[in-house]
Formats: C-alpha cells, sequence, structure tokens
C-alpha cells in the first residue's frame, strides 16, 4: 500500500472516530430530550428548540421606530425627526440614550425571571441577540461593555451575573470587549420591586463605584451599560452617574426589556 492510500484511510479513519465522538457527546442531552422534552418557559407547552414557542414569540412586543430618540420610548405615532418623549424632557437621565429590544409585559417578564432567577441561561443567546439588534446604533460607536454589577453576596447566592451573561453574547454579537471588573456595587441594596420611583432613586443611591484600579480605562471612553430590564431608570442613573464620575466620555444604556407606560 502507498503512502497516499496510506493517508487516505487515515483521514477517513479520523472522520468517522471524530463523528462518533460528536454524536456520543450529543446522547446525553439527546436523552434528556426524549425524557423530558424541552417545554416553552411562557406557556409550558412542548417547543421544538430552547426559550419560547412560536405563540409566545409572537406575543412578545419588540420596539421598533419611532421611538424617542434620548430614552427609546415608543411612539404611538411618528411625531417627527429629534422629537423627544415628556419623560426625556421633564427628567433627563445621566446616561444619554436608552435602548430596548422589547416591551416588559407577560411574556418578556416571563423570560427575564427564568434567566434570573430559574438559571435558565440557555435563554441569553436569544435574548442577547435581540438585545445586539435592538442597540446596533448605540453598539457601532462603543469602546466597551459594562454589565450592571450584582453585590457579592447575591452574586454568590446567584452563581451568576444575568447582565453579565446577556452582554456576553452581545459582545459575540457585536465586537464591542464586556468588562465586568469596571463597575462595582459596593453596597448591598434593597430589592427595587414595590418601591417607588423615589425611594428607588434612594435606595441605589452611592450602591455603585468604578473600581480604582480601572479609572483610566475607562476616561474618555464610549460605554454602554448593560442590563435585563430598564423600569425607573434609577439603577442605570445611579451605575452611568459612577462611570461619568470617572469621567467617561458618554454612556449609553441596552437591555431586553423596558416598561412602557400605557397612555
Amino acid at each position: 500500500m502507498d503512502a497516499e492510500a496510506s493517508r487516505s484511510i487515515a483521514s477517513h479513519l479520523r472522520g468517522a472516530l471524530g463523528a462518533c465522538r460528536d454524536a456520543l457527546a450529543h446522547l446525553p442531552r439527546l436523552a434528556l430530550d426524549i425524557a423530558l422534552p424541552t417545554l416553552c418557559v411562557s406557556c409550558r407547552e412542548p417547543v421544538d428548540g430552547e426559550g419560547v414557542c412560536a405563540a409566545c414569540w409572537a406575543r412578545l412586543s419588540f420596539i421598533e421606530r419611532p421611538y424617542c430618540p434620548r430614552l427609546g420610548i415608543p411612539f404611538v405615532y411618528d411625531p417627527g425627526p429629534d422629537m423627544l418623549s415628556m419623560e426625556a424632557i421633564a427628567s433627563p437621565p445621566a446616561y444619554q440614550r436608552a435602548r430596548a429590544a422589547v416591551r416588559y409585559d407577560d411574556v418578556a417578564r416571563t423570560l427575564v425571571h427564568a434567566l434570573k432567577y430559574q438559571d435558565r441561561t440557555d435563554l441569553a443567546p436569544a435574548m442577547g441577540c435581540w438585545m445586539a439588534r435592538a442597540g446596533g446604533e448605540l453598539l457601532a460607536g462603543a469602546d466597551m461593555l459594562v454589565p450592571v454589577p450584582l453585590h457579592w453576596r447575591r452574586a454568590w447566592r446567584r452563581r451568576y451575573n444575568q447582565s453579565g451573561a446577556l452582554a456576553r453574547v452581545i459582545e459575540r454579537q457585536s465586537g464591542v470587549k464586556v468588562r465586568g471588573d469596571v463597575l462595582r456595587r459596593v453596597r448591598a441594596t434593597e430589592q427595587q420591586i414595590g418601591l417607588s420611583r423615589a425611594q428607588r432613586a434612594t435606595n441605589v443611591q452611592g450602591a455603585f463605584q468604578v473600581s480604582p484600579d480601572r479609572q483610566a480605562e475607562i476616561q474618555g471612553r464610549r460605554l454602554v451599560l448593560i442590563d435585563d430590564v430598564l423600569t425607573s431608570g434609577a439603577t442605570l442613573d445611579a451605575c452611568a452617574r459612577a462611570l461619568l464620575r470617572a469621567k467617561a466620555a458618554q454612556v449609553d444604556v441596552l437591555v431586553f426589556a423596558r416598561v412602557v407606560e400605557i397612555r
């Protein structure tokens, strides 16, 4: 047998062995899928794949133009270019712009809670991709992604930061690097759920700080804060103020869902 034939046989054997390894690697997941069919995280109906079924996906309210160029709040009708929402005029935040993929409705709430409290990190790829699409104009000029940090005690209990999981997906989609060590939550805060707007602002006041050894890295840079939900904006505003005090040039905000008041 000549050398070329030997190399051909060896190549085919390596290919066959590789295929066998791939098949064996997927056997546990296949067995699990047979024993426990994947269910839609929202309606609990069987779904082909992960996340939400087609019916629940159709119920997600994606935010499209026209919206406020400052806060990303959708308008009922198109008021013309550069028209700000009443919220942006009455109480402009520290951050420059905010964008969200979807409205915070029932399906979005279920997705967020599953990612945040039920270890459903498998939802992060789809949610992060939708965020990258919604925040394209922010990401185009950004130098860095900064996930909203958890306090170390909450991070220890939860074992992961949902904002960091979303940021890593957006990093892969956009090429903008994640820096999870830039911003720290230096004070434990109460859960924001159930607090008024004023109470939320007081709750997070002074809770965030730029790591002293990272300040030089953000000076003059355009940063995008990443979080799962924008409700009153108090947490993101507090984060933006901390980054701006450390001489960041601009801070924008990108979230999966935002609360939109019905008028």
